[in-house]
């Protein structure tokens, strides 16, 4: 007899309470983790480039701006990557964690596994941060690396009841907000060039400033800790250690989310979770317009900026809204309406997407020095010179993908 039949039949006969089915996979979530990593990926096409080349057509500039990171506050197509595959981390933890559970992990096992998996992808992207530098490049504001600092909170959150999640969103955001408004302003002689920094807001918003706020001053001292070639002064692009902070949070919208995917209740707290795929469309939709209009709303006010770079409480808000409404929209046609034939493209860069993210992080240079090695740079022309980018890295996202494919075939999955 089969050795888990053979236990399960034992456990019957015993009384004792059989593990949890394994989760069925989600096509939405590899759907939409698959569209995150291709427009990551898709950088390598020079879309901005182009679009200069149209300075009068609307259209190339909508593209122009949305295939790129906006300075400061605001938010492009290209801002809302990181905060999707970072939603996407919560989304995924109760269908995770349900299949580590029909394994019949014990507690202590779990929590073995969810710290190594913190460290793995803390080092992975110090790691990636690294290459081609003369040694390691000891900075933390790569996206796995700030999953990886705060994915054990994530955890810990995952096990409160139905209303825990939404109060840790509550401090996790209003603690962040007070300790940047609390900060002094810089003094009229700061010197910005110093630390790389630049005073886009006036007044009050003034706290979210770049490179002079506390975020700022905690790398300062932080980062200067571990071995540099020079001293930590500041982060070319307003990046900090301390946005791992309320990227949790977007983590805990995502692990909301999860749950009424998977209609996983706390315990006691079953029925409010048996949910009809059309109210859990509902539940997703609302919550998406609700973020988006605090969110809206808390920058208009002048509150609190949206800036991506120090994922401020505003903008927590709002690129969390669109993941939720983008979530719903996945989740409707992948698996309500059955559609995921549609998504097959995404799904292979979905279901493998740390492979995914280090390959377009580290490939892309090689691969394209290889098709102009052997084919030159006539084949990327054919269109004209203005387009020669567009197809050179067409090109080298579709290598990718077919690598990407190649591994799907045969079950190779990168995962940590």
């Amino acid at each position: 007899m089969n050795p888990i039949h053979l236990s399960v039949s034992a456990a019957q006969e015993s009384g004792a309470p059989l593990p949890p089915k394994p989760p069925g996979r989600l096509a939405s979530l590899d759907a939409y983790r698959g569209l995150a990593m291709v427009l990551m990926a898709s950088g390598m096409l020079g879309l901005p480039n182009l679009a200069e080349h149209f300075p009068d057509q609307p259209f190339w500039q909508w593209v122009g701006f949305h295939w790129e990171h906006v300075s400061w506050a605001g938010c492009s197509l290209h801002d809302l990557i990181q905060p999707s595959f970072t939603f996407m981390v919560g989304v995924a933890l109760p269908f995770s964690l349900a299949g580590r559970l029909a394994q019949s992990q014990s507690p202590a096992s779990l929590w073995r596994h969810v710290l190594w998996r913190s460290l793995v992808l803390v080092l992975l992207g110090v790691a990636l941060r690294s290459v081609n530098k003369p040694i390691t490049n000891w900075t933390f504001e790569d996206t796995l690396t700030q999953i990886g600092l705060g994915y054990p909170l994530l955890y810990a959150i995952s096990g409160w009841g139905r209303r825990a999640p939404w109060a840790a969103l509550a401090v996790i955001l209003a603690g962040y907000w007070t300790a940047f408004a609390a900060w002094p302003l810089p003094p009229a002689d700061f010197p910005w060039e110093a630390y790389q920094g630049k005073a886009w807001f006036s007044g009050f918003q003034a706290h979210w400033n770049q490179n002079s706020n506390v975020a700022w001053a905690f790398d300062r001292w932080f980062m200067n800790l571990f071995p540099r070639v020079d001293p930590f002064t500041g982060n070319g692009g307003g990046y900090s250690t301390l946005s791992f902070v309320p990227t949790l949070a977007t983590m805990v919208l995502g692990l909301v989310a999860g749950r009424w995917l998977k209609s996983d209740p706390p315990p006691g707290e079953e029925e409010f979770y048996e949910a009809s795929p059309w109210r859990i469309i509902g539940l997703l939709v609302l919550a998406g317009a609700l973020c988006l209009v605090a969110g809206w709303g808390l920058d208009r006010l002048g509150w609190c900026p949206s800036v991506k770079r120090i994922w401020t409480p505003a903008w927590t808000l709002f690129s969390g809204g669109w993941c939720f409404l983008t979530m719903a929209g996945f989740y409707l046609v992948a698996d309500v309406w059955g559609a995921k034939r549609l998504f097959f493209p995404l799904i292979v860069v979905g279901m493998n997407s740390i492979a995914a993210y280090v390959m377009a992080e580290r490939l892309e240079g090689f691969i394209g020095a290889m098709l102009h090695t052997h084919f030159g740079s006539k084949p990327f022309q054919i269109l004209g010179e203005t387009y020669g980018g567009l197809l050179h890295g067409g090109t080298v996202l579709g290598v990718l993908w077919l690598i990407l494919y190649w591994m799907h075939r045969r079950k190779l999955y990168l995962k940590v």
